[in-house]
């Protein structure tokens, strides 16, 4: 009953708020990619010209294949440009250029939660593959060991979600100063680029929560299944 009612009351509806994020971000970047900008960037040359301001000349600035693929590859400091982004001048693309220049910018100063959640990658990637499987085989074979190795590598995995929040916010935050300071885009511009940073926020915030609900699901279904030993 516990796994039951903890899944209907916990995981299903962060699954639905994640969907609901998911159409969100792609409806608000799709709506604003419409309207082109009064000084005609495109992503890529905005994200140059930002990456230029900030004494980044040795980050490049690359297309990289689909829709809304956009990164920041701190390894090969490679700005990449989804292409969507790369050669469209809307106040979507824009924003999500600059907000990738972000995390440039990010790594330039050494911002502590970027570094956190690199450090967790490699143990984070697996307990995000791994750990819940080994909690629920843990569990139905009454393998309590493989079932607490299963949660704590998912509590890694829920750590990377929830340190990734202030290193997306951030990013954003740096965007818009940046867009605004800068004068890329215009008082009236940056309305709507703000908000499809917003919604690409939201579903960063979805994919947390869908995580933390997923493993105190798992929590509360191995202190059930203890509880009846």
């Amino acid at each position: 009953m516990i796994i039951s009612y903890s899944y209907m009351l916990l995981v299903i509806p962060a699954l639905i708020f994640s969907i609901y994020a998911q159409f969100k971000v792609k409806g608000t970047f799709d709506k604003y990619s419409r309207y082109s900008t009064y000084r005609g960037l495109t992503g890529a040359e905005a994200a140059r010209q930002i990456l230029y301001n900030n004494g980044l000349y040795d980050v490049a600035v690359e297309p990289v294949a689909g829709s809304l693929t956009d990164h920041y590859d701190p390894k090969k400091r490679v700005v990449r440009l989804s292409e969507t982004v790369y050669s469209s001048t809307s106040v979507a693309a824009i924003g999500v250029a600059a907000h990738e220049t972000g995390h440039a910018i990010q790594h330039q100063v050494g911002y502590a939660p970027l570094n956190l959640r690199s450090n967790l990658v490699p143990v984070a990637s697996i307990g995000s593959m791994a750990g819940p499987y080994m909690a629920i085989f843990g569990l139905i074979f009454q393998m309590s060991w493989l079932a607490q190795l299963g949660i704590i590598l998912f509590t890694v995995a829920v750590a990377f979600y929830l340190v990734t929040l202030p290193v997306e916010f951030n990013a954003s935050k740096r965007a818009v100063a940046v867009l605004e300071s800068r004068g890329i885009l215009s008082a009236s511009e940056l309305v709507p680029t703000k908000k499809v940073l917003n919604a690409a926020a939201m579903t960063y915030v979805a994919s947390a929560l869908t995580a933390m609900a997923n493993l105190i699901h798992l929590v509360l279904s191995f202190m059930g299944s203890s509880s009846d030993d």
